[in-house]
């Protein structure tokens, strides 16, 4: 006879012991660490991306030198991890080591979050939890936060923040009601840090939090309702700590830079350059791929529910089912040698598994809500939240530890199927070995190729390194860090260190390089951070006595992002006189 398996079976709390360390937790969050780190490093040391790295540094440069963003120059992105590079440039100088060491232990510290995550999700909902979380988060050494854009980045910076309020805000499901409020009202300052590293993942995240914190609240007053984990204090410490440090950031604004210039430009002028419409919202649940694999999960799970599932035949067609469409991208590296080929049939596994975690997350909540059961609805929120800035291609370079978090639940979710205790524990361990393994390929392919860096020229040639102390360790293949250094060399004997200059589009990281400070408010010149037309341009100039111009000829860039560039070319060179012409650089000076 069939045994029956409760197909949600939600434990009680955990006991204290099981969130202590013991010998193999250590040693696999040390491997996580090292081999994250790893292909950070590795990372860094054959590639830069100019135009990320010296938007975040040199804009982290002039913050360290005292200039305030929102009041002092336009600046439309939250300010933490700017904040955090500066420091660093404060503190350790400036030197380009420091930021990738930077981003290595982030990396790393992520991976691990996401892993201890994962493991107390599965952990009394499968017997093998360890295991299977471990696998689970395999796959994130490859495809870490830091991994695919291995510099300085508010997303990788905001999904690290999101990552350590997850777990805080999981722990409270764990811990026995003792009336400590401590952990609570943490959890929910937690919950509003990733607000201040990027506003289209953190407000999401924080209004998801909030609405489900509130809704635990609400009943919890409904009479003879089973009283939610955590209870009602823990729940009101929680929108406490979540107050706290909104008001705390408020104050610290109004009082530096002024709260009205930060809500101007990280809201108004950023959802007016940046902010999609439905349509484009939408557009990632419009994959193709869609249209097969989303039936194949279905038809799968049907079978397994089914009297055919007794049925040999009938079980080898369910896992052949729940297995294509993660078979499909390991069949693409062979199938297609374009690696943007390769990297859509990885990225379509994103809409499918973002409507199969909805759907069971609502199907969840049917007993009722509980933060455990809330969790991967704030996940979700956080990452469709993400996708708003630049859709499915662009968004998820940082926020694969986010979809290992919804793994987990699904892999919880298999473990209650079965005709005994055992054979649920291998359907959940076998989908999280299989799960793995396409991840862990797929993922590595698509870090190694760069395909997410395609914006970005990689020239097969040689690697070419800079010569100068605070560049040093920089490496890319291509002309472009010996021409900087052209550039570096010229500016040093020719440009008065106080004299004020311009470069266009912005793409190298100079005032890092240099430690000269920006005399002009733009630093990059796009459609997302450059709020002047090319008149305004030209006004501020002289308003600012600029009296030197650096366009730059040859861009790593693939497109030269500059707004109305003719225009702004001609505005800006009226009145200059052609100084050097370098061999990527054309240098003008205002007599």
């Amino acid at each position: 006879m069939r045994t029956a398996i409760p197909i949600d079976p939600w434990p009680p709390r955990a006991p204290l012991s099981e969130s202590r360390w013991v010998l193999r937790d250590f040693m696999a969050a040390a491997m996580l660490f090292a081999a994250t780190a790893a292909v950070i490093l590795w990372q860094n040391a054959h590639l830069v991306v100019l135009w990320d790295f010296s938007y975040v540094v040199d804009t982290a440069a002039r913050i360290a030198r005292g200039q305030r963003p929102y009041r002092d120059f336009p600046f439309v992105h939250a300010p933490l991890t700017f904040l955090i590079q500066a420091a660093i440039v404060r503190v350790a100088g400036r030197a380009f080591f420091h930021h990738v060491l930077y981003c290595a232990v982030a990396g790393g510290v992520g991976t691990v979050l996401a892993w201890r995550i994962a493991l107390h999700t599965l952990r009394g909902r499968i017997r093998a939890a360890w295991a299977a979380a471990l696998l689970l988060a395999a796959p994130l050494t490859v495809l870490g936060i830091y991994c695919i854009l291995p510099h300085p980045s508010y997303d990788c910076d905001c999904a690290l923040s999101v990552l350590a309020a997850v777990w805080m805000l999981q722990r409270l499901t764990r811990q026995p009601a003792s009336g400590a409020l401590l952990l609570p009202f943490a959890a929910g300052a937690a919950a509003a840090l990733p607000l201040f590293f990027k506003q289209n993942i953190g407000l999401p995240f924080l209004l998801a939090t909030a609405a489900a914190i509130l809704l635990l609240l609400a009943w919890n007053l409904v009479p003879g309702a089973v009283q939610s984990s955590p209870g009602t204090s823990e729940l009101i410490a929680v929108i406490a700590g979540m107050v706290a440090a909104l008001a705390i950031a408020a104050l610290t604004l109004q009082s530096t830079v002024g709260l009205g210039n930060y809500i101007h430009w990280t809201f108004g002028f950023a959802a007016q350059r940046r902010m999609p419409g439905l349509k484009s919202m939408m557009g990632v649940y419009s994959e193709p791929m869609l249209l097969w694999m989303l039936p194949c999960i279905v038809l799968a799970l049907v079978l397994l529910h089914s009297r055919a599932a007794k049925t040999p035949w009938g079980k080898a067609a369910a896992i052949a089912l729940l297995a294509a469409p993660f078979v499909y991208p390991l069949f693409a590296l062979y199938l297609y040698d374009d690696a943007d080929e390769r990297g859509d049939s990885l990225l379509a596994l994103w809409p499918l598994l973002l409507v199969l975690s909805a759907a069971l997350t609502l199907w969840r909540l049917r007993r009722g809500p509980a933060l455990r059961t809330l969790l991967p609805a704030i996940v979700l929120a956080t990452v469709q939240g993400t996708l708003l800035s630049q859709q499915l291609w662009g968004s998820t370079y940082a926020i694969w530890p986010l979809l290992i978090l919804l793994l987990a639940e699904m892999a919880a979710f298999l473990g209650s199927i079965g005709d005994t205790p055992r054979e649920a524990n291998r359907i959940a361990v076998a989908a999280a070995a299989f799960v793995t393994a396409t991840l862990l390929v797929c993922g590595g392919f698509y870090t190694a190729s760069e395909e997410r860096l395609s914006y970005v020229q990689f020239p097969d040639e040689p690697l070419q390194h800079s010569t100068f102390a605070p560049l040093q360790g920089m490496a890319t293949p291509g002309p472009y860090l010996p021409n900087f250094d052209e550039l570096l060399r010229y500016a040093a004997a020719n440009i008065p260190a106080n004299d004020g200059l311009i470069l266009l589009p912005g793409e190298d990281p100079f005032y890092f390089a240099t430690g000269r400070v920006p005399q002009f408010p733009v630093l990059l010149f796009d459609p997302t951070t450059q709020p002047y037309t090319p008149a305004e341009l030209a006004q501020l100039a002289r308003a600012r006595d600029i009296r030197w111009l650096v366009v730059k000829r040859q861009l790593q860039l693939v497109e030269d992002p500059t707004p109305q560039r003719q225009a702004t070319l001609h505005a800006l060179t009226a009145g200059f006189a052609l100084q050097a012409h370098l061999r990527a650089y054309d240098v003008y000076r205002r007599p």
